[in-house]
């Protein structure tokens, strides 16, 4: 018989494989341009599942021969905003397949329940990150100007937490999947909603935002979340954002002419593929370790 052969040890932060002896290559570039990257040190963080209840396997599906969590990493990497891009997971397949394009991988506890919480693992690692930027992996053709957007919106010290608007179009204004933002004078949300809100009793015209579901946080204020229980008004509109308002954290919104085309099922990741543009050039241009 045949010996059986010894398997290779693997880095516990990213799942990368390892000599003996030897450290993480991977994990010392990442912590090398953390610690190179200009202040405020900002990270990207692309949360990917693979149990998804809908779509499992979600952020490996192709579009255009690619996975889909690469085009979201290609379009995170030519925003120009981050010290870097980390893909989050739980899932060896999607850890091995993001390695294969380059990408950097941090491995997170499947106890994580959302997005929110494996950004918040993640930071804790980097001790020198400022501000998170939490990047929906469902989302293949999100705009690289408006992740850039966001991570320059926490160069006004009064930034909390940031998030992306755009105008409410007439045909959404009683659908509950889209969800409406209220928003102050100078910038920061009042609420969110799937129900029609503000609601005109006279009839008379009044500015309506419809939310984009990507946003920015200071390190302390993503920690003090992943801290807090779900919240009332979190519970009964089913928005994660609610927490915040209700813990008193202001959410800066900043209006964008960008709509998300997330990925939630086939007929999804077949609109999205029809959406991509020709020559898929960010998945081509982008650099090959980031």
């Amino acid at each position: 018989m045949s010996p059986v052969p010894e398997s290779r040890p693997s880095c516990a932060g990213c799942g990368a494989p390892l000599s003996p002896g030897a450290p993480c290559g991977p994990c010392e570039a990442l912590a090398a341009a953390l610690a190179a990257a200009p202040r405020p040190v900002t990270l990207a963080v692309i949360p990917a599942r693979f149990a998804s209840s809908r779509f499992p396997g979600k952020p490996l599906a192709l579009l255009r021969g690619r996975p889909m969590v690469q085009h979201v990493h290609a379009r995170a990497v030519a925003s120009g905003a981050f010290a870097a891009v980390v893909v989050a997971t739980d899932d060896a397949r999607i850890a091995e397949t993001v390695r294969g394009f380059g990408g950097h991988v941090a491995l997170t506890s499947p106890a994580c329940s959302s997005g929110t919480d494996r950004a918040a693992e993640v930071v804790a690692r980097f001790p020198e990150v400022e501000v998170v930027v939490n990047v929906q992996g469902d989302e293949p053709l999100v705009d690289p100007a408006a992740l850039g957007a966001l991570a320059a919106s926490f160069s006004d010290p009064a930034v909390q937490m940031a998030t992306l608007v755009r105008p409410l179009e007439e045909e959404e204004r009683g659908n509950p999947n889209v969800v409406k933002a209220v928003v102050a004078r100078g910038g920061d949300a009042l609420y969110f909603s799937r129900a029609e809100v503000p609601f005109s009793r006279e009839g008379r015209p009044v500015p309506r935002w419809a939310h984009v579901g990507l946003y920015g946080y200071r390190r302390e204020v993503l920690e003090r979340l992943a801290r807090l229980p779900p919240s009332p008004l979190e519970q009964v509109e089913l928005l994660e954002q609610l927490r915040a308002l209700e813990d008193g954290i202001r959410i800066r919104c900043l209006p964008t002419a960008f709509r998300g085309v997330g990925v939630d099922t086939q007929a999804d990741l077949a609109r999205a593929e029809a959406l991509l543009p020709p020559g898929d050039f960010f998945v081509d241009a982008s650099p090959k370790v980031r």
